[in-house]
């Protein structure tokens, strides 16, 4: 076998996507050759993900013209000749566009392939005592079988030139009863799980993500964040993504004994589980954050700020936040003064603007709205866009102003007279009551988010649309 020396490490595209051929150096002397088989800093430096593989398996082939494949597994693989020669052939088996898209070529010790999940992989043995090897990015399983997806390497649609005629080859019985094309059920992507989707983010994610079918959205009946049995019943290498819309936010109730204990449940304990599976899973990992992190002595924040919480609920979002950090894909998407469908502020106010009742509202806290349906737009353009990884302060645009000004405006949209409002202080409106302590200042900065190409809608322009919507 002749092998090509020392040639410069390069990456080319193929017709499938995601599917990207390599010529590797190869180093030789009288005494046989080397190789870096797998380099990864060079490799990600040419365009390669950044796959993690967990495994190594070697197929040592005796004589020329074995054939095995056409096999589309569950996971990424890295391909490469250790010994020996072989006709490469891949079929994209993923749902969408390419599906049944072929690429051929022959690799030797001097090239790899890397397939990603879901194209299906065959090769020819063209000389003896050829040795295949492949890194893959998940363990092995009896389980993990039934989630292949196979097509025959005689299928007529794909039409394969095998260079050995394959009723001269020798295959499997198994390879051989593999469907035809048309009866092959495309692999499905992975998929992004959505948790808390019954709340107003959730909901909101629901509708923003309403036309995407690998978005597995679960409320808390189908999956519990206090519940061990809910880590444990998906198989996680099925998803690349988990968006957490729940959370404790019962910010008052939080600094009793009962509301602590569920507060750090929900917010710290079920955030480290989750942080746990994504790291091990390699996922990318979306928490919602608060401007009750601080304590509202910055008037502007940004996301290098330290934490300084007030309260028990700030303290768990706080602990929360610095658990999320440590995954190496991650989101922290901070926002502040949440409006949704459901019970909220806004709402809360046109109904008394409508009945005449003039209300006292805290005229010396501080921030922007946030309405739900720009969240979850923020999460989709941070996650669509590929944005780097981090924090991201997310509110609606527009001028900082008090809870007692937003009350006016409301009052006016829904044609009442806002001029009645009587603004107080926070400490004389929670006198004789019972509440957690908030932070006077909460508007955080957007200019991190705004640098990725997002565009926060104007506070004004969302209430206004929310109260008096138009056809």
């Amino acid at each position: 076998m002749s092998i090509e020396f020392s040639k410069p490490l390069t990456a080319t595209e193929t017709p499938i996507p995601g599917v990207v051929l390599f010529d590797l150096p190869v180093h030789g002397d009288n005494r046989g050759w080397f190789k870096e088989n797998w380099q990864r800093e060079k490799m990600l430096a040419l365009g390669l993900p950044d796959f993690k593989p967990v495994q190594n398996n070697v197929s040592f082939n005796e004589k020329a013209g074995t054939t095995r494949g056409i096999h589309a597994e569950p996971w990424d693989k890295f391909i490469s000749i250790a010994s020996g020669k072989i006709f490469g052939a891949w079929v994209d088996l993923r749902m969408g566009p390419t599906f049944g898209r072929v690429f051929t070529t022959t690799l030797d010790p001097s090239q790899a392939i890397f397939i990603p999940r879901g194209v299906g992989n065959a090769f020819q043995t063209l000389e003896d005592d050829t040795s295949y090897t492949y890194l893959v990015n998940d363990h092995w399983s009896e389980d993990a079988q039934g989630r292949y997806t196979f097509l025959n390497l005689a299928d007529e649609t794909v039409a394969i030139n095998w260079p050995i005629p394959l009723s001269c080859a020798e295959l499997s019985d198994k390879d051989k009863l593999h469907p035809r094309l048309d009866d092959v059920a495309a692999m499905a992507p992975k998929k992004t799980l959505v948790l808390g989707a019954n709340g107003q983010l959730g909901r909101a994610l629901r509708e923003v993500f309403k036309d995407d079918h690998s978005i597995e959205f679960c409320g808390r009946a189908e999956f519990d964040l206090n519940s061990a049995e809910s880590y444990t019943s998906r198989i996680w290498s099925n998803y690349t993504a988990i968006i957490n819309a729940a959370a404790y936010t019962a910010v008052d109730d939080a600094e009793s004994k009962e509301g602590r204990r569920i507060a750090w449940a929900t917010n710290v304990s079920a955030v480290a589980r989750l942080a746990r599976i994504s790291i091990r899973h390699d996922l990318t990992f979306v928490n919602i954050s608060s401007d009750y992190v601080f304590d509202g002595e910055q008037k502007l924040h940004t996301e290098e700020e330290s934490f300084s919480p007030l309260g028990v609920y700030g303290q768990t979002k706080a602990a929360g936040d610095a658990l999320v950090s440590v995954v190496p894909k991650h989101y922290i998407v901070r926002t502040s003064w949440v409006i949704g469908e459901g019970a909220n502020f806004v709402r809360t106010m046109a109904v008394l603007a409508k009945r005449g009742i003039k209300p006292s509202v805290v005229n010396d806290q501080i921030g922007r709205l946030t309405f739900a349906e720009d969240i979850a737009a923020g999460i989709r353009h941070l996650i669509r866009t590929g944005a780097p990884y981090g924090t991201y302060n997310l509110t609606n645009a527009g001028t900082s102003e008090s809870w007692a000004a937003v009350a006016a405006k409301v009052f006016q949209l829904v044609g009442e007279d806002g001029q009645g409002i009587n603004g107080v202080s926070t400490e004389e409106y929670f006198r004789h009551k019972s509440a957690a302590p908030r932070p006077l200042n909460s508007t955080l900065d957007l200019g991190k988010i705004t640098e990725t190409g997002y565009s926060a809608v104007d506070s004004d322009v969302r209430m206004q649309n929310y109260l008096v919507p138009t056809d």
